[in-house]
């Protein structure tokens, strides 16, 4: 019975530092998706290989590292369109190679050109300057009488 007991211990230990290992390669990916980044280098930082790291990361976070770094970079662009940054600065600044793949991937993700979220962006904040109150949940008006 110790014997097992011991074995579990080790498996769960195992099984620990090997997660531990996977999320510090996606804090890698955080940190550093406006980089050029490939799986080998990805992989490395958790101390892996190649394939071995993609099958775990994909089973963890449910989604391949590539598919987690596009995202990555696509909600990175949708906070920079919404400074009304230019399309293709905020395309440099989130790691695209070139401006075509960035609006494709933006519009099949996202649902809009990254030009056209960027004007509906800027254009809602205009809104909110000018009509605040259509900006603040109603219940907060009426409890804070805000419209009185």
């Amino acid at each position: 019975m110790e014997k097992s007991g011991k074995s579990v211990n080790l498996i769960m230990a195992i099984a620990r530092e090997l997660y531990e290992r996977i999320v510090a390669a996606k804090v890698f990916i955080d940190e550093n998706y406006g980089e050029a980044l490939n799986l080998e280098e990805i992989s490395q930082k958790a101390f892996l290989s190649r394939f071995h790291f993609h099958r775990l990361f994909s089973q963890v976070y449910k989604k391949t590292p590539h598919q987690y770094l596009t995202l990555k970079r696509i909600e990175k662009a949708k906070d920079l369109l919404g400074e009304n940054k230019q399309v293709t600065e905020v395309c440099n600044e989130v790691g695209f190679e070139s401006l075509g793949s960035f609006s494709v991937l933006f519009k099949k993700e996202i649902g809009f050109a990254p030009q056209y979220y960027r004007n509906m962006a800027w254009l809602k904040k205009q809104k909110a300057k000018e009509q605040p109150k259509t900006v603040i949940p109603h219940c907060f008006i009426e409890s804070y009488k805000i419209d009185k």
